[in-house]
């Protein structure tokens, strides 16, 4: 099977079930990575790279940056979670490039193929998505996904190394404009960091541990302002959460936005350990809103592009006529 290197702005076909089930073991993995029985619809489908994944953070053990070799993000494609179990996190999908072929615009589409092969393809690599296990004595289901396994598949890139920062503007990844803030601020940051003069915790706040805060009962479509930074910092602990939930440096940016609510978010995986969380008190996600890649210390330039989590203590309600940033 012919690979080619992909760069940012490619265009490219999901390969057929047939041969995708060529490049994986039994356990549905290419190189430790997880076809995932989300992705198997996209198959003879033609997407846009959006970006290589050639620096990704680590949301498992927390080491930093993380390279992934051969594989890319395409448009803005993410998990379902409908081969997990409704799992909510909308996480990006990561697609070998032996999953894909380069495609020129006025090439034929791929011709249809038989569903038998779908079957066999959705069979495989629904196989491993969970397992029972005893804990305390007692069994519980753990799944694994893409993102519980991304340290396994994934080599580890120091935050000192210069040249995963210079390759993501050689691969295409980043305009030459966008490689120079980024770096900039990663040069001054991490010398800080180093010396301990970077906070840990992003935003200390005034509330009592256990304190509650009116509900607004958001919808997806609601139009909503995020709160400034000073109005948020009343609703945190003095670590700087909410009922337990971290309010993250990359969230800082958007405060005093007007976005569109996306979901409401009550059960997602637990990258750490597998397990399908249930959240008692639900958390928002808004259109448009997500971790840039452009803040996070040790985790610069990471395209993932993960959806915050939003308590609604956040946020405010605005009329509908308010128009979004994003």
């Amino acid at each position: 099977m012919s690979i080619e290197k992909l760069r940012r702005g490619d265009r490219v076909e999901v390969r057929s079930p047939a041969e995708i089930l060529r490049t994986i073991d039994v356990r549905g993995t290419a190189a430790g990575l997880p076809f995932m029985p989300e992705m198997v619809a996209y198959c003879g489908r033609r997407f846009t790279v959006e970006q290589r994944a050639d620096k990704i953070c680590d949301t498992v053990k927390y080491t930093g940056s993380r390279r992934l070799p051969d594989s890319v993000l395409l448009d803005d494609l993410r998990c379902d979670g409908s081969g997990h179990d409704g799992c909510q996190a909308e996480c990006r999908l990561f697609w070998k490039e032996a999953w894909l072929r380069k495609v020129a615009g006025d090439a034929p589409p791929l011709a249809p193929f038989p569903d038998a092969d779908v079957a066999a393809l959705q069979a495989r690599v629904s196989h491993h998505t969970r397992a029972t296990v005893e804990v305390d004595g007692k069994p519980q289901i753990r799944y694994r996904c893409q993102n519980t396994e991304l340290p396994e598949y994934s080599e580890y890139l120091s935050v000192w190394d210069p040249r995963p920062y210079i390759h993501e503007y050689t691969c295409g990844n980043v305009s030459f404009g966008h490689f120079l803030r980024v770096t900039s601020r990663a040069a001054v940051t991490e010398p800080m960091r180093k010396l301990g003069l970077v906070p840990d915790v992003h935003l200390p706040g005034s509330a009592a541990k256990g304190e509650r805060f009116v509900p607004l009962s958001l919808q997806p479509g609601d139009m909503i302002r995020v709160k400034s930074k000073e109005e948020i910092a009343k609703t945190l602990t003095p670590d700087g959460r909410s009922k337990g939930m971290w309010f993250d440096r990359e969230m800082l940016p958007y405060c005093g936005g007007i976005y569109r609510v996306r979901q409401r978010v009550g059960r997602f995986i637990h990258e750490r350990d597998g397990r399908l969380l249930v959240m008692k008190n639900e958390v928002i996600t808004l259109e448009g809103v997500v971790c840039s890649g452009e803040r996070s210390v040790c985790r610069w330039f990471c395209p993932r592009a993960i959806f915050p989590y939003w308590r609604e203590e956040w946020l405010e309600r605005v009329a509908p006529a308010a128009k979004p940033l994003a």
